[in-house]
């Protein structure tokens, strides 16, 4: 899974994998920067526009709740 995020990030600006390799599960971070919440949900909008590169992406992704246990959102503000 982190092999594809990391594939997907790559094509997408601000966004960046990380992996935790402790503790009992691996885990795989997404992380992406916006310069506001406004600008979190117009680029989300985008990644689901139907385009034949998202489409390709969501191809690769078909199979991708096979591959986690849990998944959780978080939104921080940096000062």
């Amino acid at each position: 899974m982190a092999k594809l995020f990391k594939e997907w990030s790559k094509s997408q600006k601000g966004t960046y994998t990380m992996t935790d390799m402790t503790g009992q599960w691996h885990r795989v971070i997404m992380v992406s920067t916006h310069a506001s919440l406004a600008a979190y949900e117009e680029n989300s909008k985008k990644m689901m526009a139907d385009t034949p590169k998202n489409r390709a992406m969501n191809e690769k992704f078909k199979d991708m709740n096979d591959m986690y246990v849990s998944g959780s959102r978080e939104i921080y503000r940096v000062w």
